[in-house]
């Protein structure tokens, strides 16, 4: 862990101060201002690098001299998919961070031990709030623009999303809770009037923590400070922090206001060599720890136990047609074409296509997940007399450009906090599709089958392994193994297959076994970053096109005919 260390130029024992950077790439210099003031004032300051920031980058790329993976908050999400697999929470690693911040900081021989506070916006924020709770040598706590009641967040459009702890709503927690624990340690709650963590939901993390506080009849030891402008600390607020601090780690003694004072540029705040801690002779990445876990804890479970658990994530359907809406309906080569929609749960509406030959008699059925290429199968299924429902199971197309390869990380993210599980419940989206086939007249229910492309083949898996209905699979250019997302780095759309601990005890591989003798058709299986690995003889390869486009869609005419077998 690379940080910067400040404190008074002159001998004695002081206060310290424990300062976790926002989310900037530059991690450790940001907080540099409210360092040297502090130091200024008579405090000792520790400012440190989190993971995926300053020169702890996870994902640097020689070539373009930045994180591949765009920016921290990228690299936090893909860790933390990593960490989920394995069962546990990205975030720990955070913490683990700053509490041994806080060793180093009491090892010291100028600070006083018995005097150590921490202060921290945004990211900084949410780390301050965790290590705030979880350690009680801190004596003042300072968290600015993230404390925030979940029954604001969780309905806005920025939950914190990478840092958060495992299923933490459905267990009853919300912000004050971590207030609370360590009650009446003296808490500063800052906001600021126009954040994207609004101060209304500051506000009511303070009041219920203040009634709490009030248990202890210790009513002035919570605070609540509301600065103006955007996300951030602006002088105001940085005074409104030194001010608390001198009251309760130094009684009292010293000047609140802000002083001038020298700030460097990043370049001249390095700890390492090169500025990148992956260089220093034993340097290990997040992904390497994570990996470590799994290897720890890693114990085969078998199939029994694998469709409890995807039973216990609620996959299966109890059966019972779902009521079809026709939204539009148009005439095709050889087939009708009807826009639809159907309830998969209550409140829940997912939408599809219907392609139904013209033809008479009960047919084959087909279901083909949206998504790329999905329109070209769907219409060649249905001209050779298939029913085929392509059907989009939810919030299914939705893109974050921002975060490139990272996926719907943050519906993921937020399925986990109430308790439910995103793959699953796109899975259970697709068992819905198959009651809805099985219902119709026009379809022999005994010969259904499935057809999905990338990261939707994991979903369609989950389905076929609970559901037998579904006969046959065809997965295009789908993962080939959870465990392989374990090795790298970066993952493209990990976030949208994760299932919490499923890592420890299964692989993909296992949810083909749980089919039985049903047949899968695996064609170019892919790592994590959609690059075709030759992953073994159970799965089929294209030969390379080149400049013959001409016969572009033969290889996909021979699958779509070996799926209908």
């Amino acid at each position: 862990v690379t940080a910067n260390l400040y404190r008074p130029d002159k001998p004695g024992r002081y206060p310290a101060v424990l300062l976790q950077a926002g989310h900037t790439q530059e991690g450790k210099a940001e907080p540099q201002l409210l360092a040297a003031n502090l130091a200024l004032k008579g405090f000792v300051s520790l400012a440190f690098d989190p993971s995926g920031q300053g020169e702890r980058e996870q994902t640097y790329d020689p070539n373009t001299k930045g994180p591949a993976a765009g920016w921290s908050v990228n690299e936090h999400i893909h860790a933390g998919a990593q960490a989920s697999l394995v069962g546990e929470s990205v975030t720990r690693y955070f913490i683990w961070d700053a509490k041994r911040s806080i060793d180093y900081l009491v090892s010291r021989p100028e600070v006083d031990p018995a005097r150590v506070g921490a202060a921290g916006c945004s990211g900084g924020g949410a780390l301050t709030t965790f290590i705030g709770a979880l350690d009680t040598r801190l004596k003042a706590v300072i968290p600015a623009c993230f404390p925030i009641s979940y029954r604001i967040l969780f309905a806005g459009a920025d939950p914190h999303s990478e840092m958060t702890l495992p299923q933490e709503l459905a267990y009853g927690l919300d912000t004050a809770d971590f207030v609370e624990l360590t009650a009446p340690t003296p808490w500063l709650i800052q906001a600021t009037e126009q954040d994207f963590f609004p101060p209304a939901g500051a506000k009511l993390v303070y009041e219920e923590a203040r009634r709490w506080y009030s248990l202890y009849g210790a009513e002035e030891k919570i605070g609540y400070f509301v600065g103006p402008g955007p996300h951030g600390t602006p002088l105001v607020s940085r005074e409104a922090v030194y001010q608390w601090l001198i009251r309760w780690l130094n009684d009292g003694r010293g000047d609140y206001h802000e002083q001038p004072a020298k700030l460097y540029p990043n370049h001249e705040l390095l700890a390492t060599r090169t500025g990148r801690v992956e260089d220093e002779p034993g340097s290990r990445k997040l992904y390497q720890l994570i990996l470590d876990d799994l290897h720890a804890k890693r114990k085969q479970g078998t199939t029994s136990e694998l469709l409890s658990e995807l039973r216990s994530l609620k996959i299966p359907s109890d059966g019972s047609a779902p009521a079809v809406k026709i939204l539009s309906e148009t005439e095709g080569a050889g087939f009708r074409r009807q826009r639809i929609q159907f309830e998969s749960e209550p409140g829940i509406d997912v939408v599809g296509e219907l392609l139904v030959p013209s033809s008479s008699g009960r047919k084959q059925a087909v279901l083909v997940l949206a998504g790329e290429r999905s329109d070209r199968l769907a219409e060649t299924l249905a001209k050779r007399g298939s029913v085929v429902l392509k059907l989009e199971p939810r919030n299914s197309s939705s893109a974050d450009r921002r975060h490139p390869y990272a996926g719907d990380w943050m519906t993921s993210t937020r399925a986990d906090q109430i308790g439910l599980n995103l793959p699953a419940m796109r899975a259970h989206d697709i068992v819905r599709g198959i009651d809805l086939l099985s219902s119709r007249d026009d379809v022999d229910p005994g010969t259904i089958r499935a057809a999905a492309y990338g990261v939707r083949g994991i979903w369609l898996l989950l389905a076929t392994a609970v559901d037998p209905r579904i006969r046959k699979v065809w997965l295009d250019k789908t993962p080939y193994s959870m465990l392989e997302a374990l090795e790298n780095t970066m993952n493209a759309d990990l976030s949208d297959a994760v299932i919490y601990g499923f890592a420890l005890h299964w692989d993909l591989e296992d949810l083909t076994k749980a089919m039985g003798d049903r047949q899968v058709l695996w064609t170019d299986p892919t790592d994590w970053m959609g690059r075709v690995v030759p992953a073994g003889p159970r799965f089929r390869y294209r030969w390379a096109l080149g400049d013959l486009t001409d016969m572009s869609d033969a290889q996909d005419e021979a699958y779509a005919s070996e799926l209908l077998k």
